[in-house]
């Protein structure tokens, strides 16, 4: 049986040309040999698989070949080039620095390069992984790598290119690799599966694409992965089954529930992924994504950032062509808020089915009164009806006629058939003025009618003893200024202890903190009633009362504070005659 190669080492570019992704880098490196300026140092840093390596070996075997082309590229033909290609020469070594990472290897190194080449003009050393290099092992490679001999060259690669000194950057010409777009990353997938014999559709590949993230290794590996898994015949369905990928159709579907108002079909649709295995923090940033490509896909100016296939990309373009850009700028925040609140959360479902409900809500008519300039947990709409009336004092008006010396009586309860009031926390029912609603409007200047509106519209939410904790502490964190770091830590060991709906209290030690907790009280109530959103927030400092702490420090007294917690200790001293010394 003959020996299989994997496509990412059998695919592997032999020459500049065949590089994929990297045609500025590959230019350069070309044009430089052609010119004969050579420098003693590259270094050629990017993320993973985006061929550092690659170009590197391609690089000292051109400079190597003894009848190089026109083109600036290796004739394969002669020694040095055969040598090359067998994996026996003697002119290019490799090291990786995570394994040789010592002083003593770069020594080695450093005896090494003093030997001229056998064959060729120069000896080249890639080093790979060099961040990895402790720091004495740079401290000593400095020099040579400063003034090397003339047949040397030195190329660095590495993924972390911030770990590396400055003194070792300013000795190298430094190459920064891009990532592999999705689109060239499909066309060499689709030469290598030409190549292979495999059928594959150019979704699946695209899928492939994205989920290797740039890197044109992983790319190869995941698309050996699929093969053996279809069969060699690479469909959409194949490829989403095998990665564990979440369908398009499901965005598609969803955000068609979003622009009916269907809250109910969005639930079922998330547990029917959730069932499926998915992760519900994925399928929030998937979410999130889909609604960014939507916004894209309704201007033709943006339309090439959406990194898709051709039928993918028609059905996006129909769906953005259904939804307003104010809805997907909407839709986008709500699901960016989740994802940045998923983790912190410790009801995660209910985060994202919150979140399904909201993008829901975002195309009804008063959408804009529930959402405009709001944070997500303000958006629905209140469970309590009942407005909070607050009455300002106004001079009494004369009474003219002959309602004047007689009782007004309450504003027509009895003829108006009005609903039964929803009672809420702290709220009741006013009846002070005497006046309706409209006409009290009418009266108002546009300033206090501007306040009236903001006071009826606002409610004071319920709130428990763990939020009011919660906010306890990020005052003390966030709020108290640097120098006051004790008082901060003293704030956070206490425990505030909730007596009523609105009201809490917090003991203290003695007068000094309790008059320190007096001064912060103002600033503590106005935190907490901006954070649970209460206005009628209250806290209370007390007192602890000292208690005496009894020690018992000889052997005679910590018998009789035993005695006193277990009397039977006593009758057994009695009843064996024991003495205490």
């Amino acid at each position: 049986m003959e020996n299989y190669i994997v496509s990412a080492r059998k695919y592997r570019p032999s020459t500049f040309d065949s590089v994929v992704g990297q045609r500025a880098l590959t230019t350069t490196l070309k044009n430089a040999i052609a010119t004969g300026k050579l420098a003693h140092a590259y270094l050629f840093c990017g993320p993973r698989g985006v061929g550092k390596t690659t170009c590197a070996r391609i690089f000292a075997k051109t400079i190597n070949c003894l009848s190089p082309g026109a083109d600036g590229e290796a004739c394969n033909q002669c020694e040095s080039c055969m040598a090359f290609n067998e994996q026996r020469s003697y002119n290019i070594h490799e090291l990786d620095a995570a394994s040789n990472n010592s002083v003593e290897d770069i020594r080695t190194l450093i005896d090494q390069v003093r030997i001229p080449p056998q064959i060729g003009k120069y000896k080249v050393y890639i080093i790979d992984e060099v961040h990895m290099l402790s720091q004495a092992a740079f401290n000593a490679f400095l020099k040579t790598l400063e003034e090397p001999p003339h047949h040397a060259i030195f190329i660095l690669a590495t993924t972390e290119k911030h770990k590396i000194l400055p003194t070792i950057l300013s000795r190298c010409q430094i190459y920064d690799f891009n990532r592999m777009n999705v689109q060239d990353t499909v066309g060499h997938l689709q030469y290598v599966a030409s190549k292979e014999g495999i059928q594959a559709e150019p979704e699946a590949l695209n899928v492939i694409a994205q989920k290797a993230d740039g890197g044109m290794r992983d790319a190869l590996s995941i698309f050996d992965q699929v093969a053996s898994f279809t069969g060699g015949n690479i469909t959409y369905q194949g490829v989403i089954q095998n990665l564990n990928v979440l369908d398009y159709e499901y965005y598609f579907r969803l955000t068609d529930f979003f622009l009916e108002n269907k809250a109910s079909d969005t639930m079922l649709l998330l547990n029917e992924v959730l069932r499926k295995g998915f992760d519900a923090h994925h399928f929030i940033t998937g979410l999130a994504s889909h609604f960014r490509d939507l916004l894209v896909s309704k201007d033709p100016i943006t339309l090439p950032l959406l990194e898709v296939g051709a039928s993918i990309r028609e059905r996006y373009q129909q769906q953005a062509q259904k939804c307003e850009q104010k809805f997907l700028y909407r839709a986008m925040k709500l699901c960016n808020d989740c994802d940045l609140n998923y983790r912190t959360s410790k009801n995660k479902r209910l985060l994202v089915e919150l979140t399904l409900i909201q993008c829901a809500q975002l195309t009804l008519p008063d959408a804009d009164d529930l959402i405009g300039g709001r944070s997500p947990r303000k958006r629905l709409k209140p469970l309590f009806t009942q407005p909070i009336v607050i009455s300002t004092p106004t001079p009494a008006q004369p009474q003219v006629g002959e309602a004047a010396g007689k009782r007004s009586p309450l504003p027509e309860l009895k003829t108006e058939k009005r609903k039964i009031p929803l009672m809420k926390l702290g709220t009741g029912i006013s009846i002070r003025n005497h006046q309706s609603q409209e006409e009290k409007k009418q009266a108002a200047t546009p300033t206090q009618r501007e306040a009236t509106v903001y006071q009826e519209d606002y409610q004071d939410h319920i709130f428990y003893e763990k939020d009011l904790k919660y906010y306890w502490r990020e005052f003390a964190q966030q709020k108290l200024p640097i120098e006051e770091k004790a008082n901060a830590a003293r704030m956070m060991n206490m425990s505030p202890k909730l007596l009523d709906d609105t009201t809490f209290e917090v003991g203290v030690d003695n007068g000094m903190v309790e008059k320190y907790m007096n001064q912060l009280l103002p600033a503590i109530q106005a935190h907490l009633r901006e954070r649970l959103h209460n206005r009628k927030i209250t806290m209370k400092v007390r007192v602890f009362e000292a208690k005496e702490v009894v020690r018992a420090y000889s052997p005679v007294e910590r018998f009789q504070l035993m005695s006193k917690k277990n009397p039977k200790l006593m009758k057994l001293k009695e009843v064996f005659g024991l003495e205490l010394s």
